[in-house]
């Protein structure tokens, strides 16, 4: 009775145990779910070190790489940052500006149009007697990635007057005229300041693939007036062109958009909208002057 009272009261004990066990298998550990992986490590059970993370500090010369490709790609085809020199484009633009210029659009085959303010690379001799500063280490470099305006490169700022196909003159006390067109500027002109009277210029042609530009400040512009002597008569090709400056980002107090005056939307500016009407009328006219020479013909060998 003895041993049977024994083994009755500890058969319950002995069966838990080996119920907790999966079928004919071991028991679970505890902790553990006996063979998912682990969330860190993927080891079964968890029994492997928990993955660390990478420090701040070991991904920051990553993340600085990354960030310098990506605005070197920035200024290299979309935007960059040009700082204005000068008073040409006053009032505008004034002396320390900082404007954006888009560089993606001319990649599209876009070219400047009237009324654009652009900037341009040097042509060659407009400013062969402006000196440049020299700039140190940090400078150059970030110049070279677009965060900084460059100070080396000698490029300028102008508006484009007249394109491609254009013919732009100016005399002594009139206005710019744009094949035929009399343009209206005094919204964007330095006040005060006349169109051409310190340089009166033309009929000028402009040839196919070039520009013909002007400081907003006229009187304190050597623009392409002032290099008529050079090929092209002062006009710049459109290669040339860095691309059209869109808005002027710094100072904030100055943060203005850059559009095209409405003057340069007149109609019959176009050059080849001007000569439509005659094209037209000789496109018109001349089937009825072969129509007549055919009757007089027709008339004289009959008789």
């Amino acid at each position: 009775m003895a041993v049977g009272a024994r083994s009755g009261h500890d058969e319950p004990e002995d069966r838990s145990e080996r119920d907790e066990s999966p079928e004919g298998g071991a028991g679970i550990p505890p902790g553990g779910d006996g063979g998912t992986p682990d969330d860190e490590t993927g080891a079964p059970g968890g029994g492997g070190a928990p993955k660390r993370q990478r420090s701040f500090w070991m991904e920051l010369p990553l993340l600085i790489g990354i960030a310098l490709i990506l605005a070197l790609l920035i200024k290299t085809f979309l935007i960059q940052a040009f700082s204005i020199p000068s008073d040409s484009m006053q009032n505008t633009l004034q002396r320390g500006d900082r404007v954006l210029v888009d560089k993606l659009t001319p990649w599209f085959g876009s070219e400047p149009e009237r009324g654009e303010v652009v900037v341009f690379h040097d042509p060659g001799g407009w400013l062969e007697d402006t000196a440049t500063p020299e700039p140190n280490v940090a400078q150059k470099f970030l110049s070279f990635i677009g965060l900084m305006p460059s100070s080396e490169e000698k490029d300028l700022i102008k508006r484009v007057i007249a394109v491609g196909g254009d013919t732009v003159e100016c005399k002594e006390n009139g206005p710019v005229t744009v094949n035929g067109k009399a343009l209206d500027e005094k919204s964007f002109i330095f006040p005060g300041n006349t169109p051409c009277n310190d340089k009166p210029f033309g009929p000028i042609k402009v040839g196919e693939g070039r520009i013909f530009v002007m400081g907003d400040h006229r009187q304190n512009s050597l623009d392409s007036r002032y290099h008529q002597e050079l090929p092209g008569q002062g006009t710049v090709s459109n290669d040339e062109v860095v691309g059209r400056a869109i808005v002027v980002a710094w100072p904030v107090g100055r943060w203005a958009t850059l559009p095209i005056p409405s003057t340069f939307d007149q109609p019959g500016l176009n050059a080849a909208a001007a000569m439509a009407p005659a094209a037209l009328g000789v496109a018109g006219a001349l089937p009825l002057v072969l129509w007549r020479r055919r009757r007089l013909t027709a008339g004289r060998t009959a008789g």
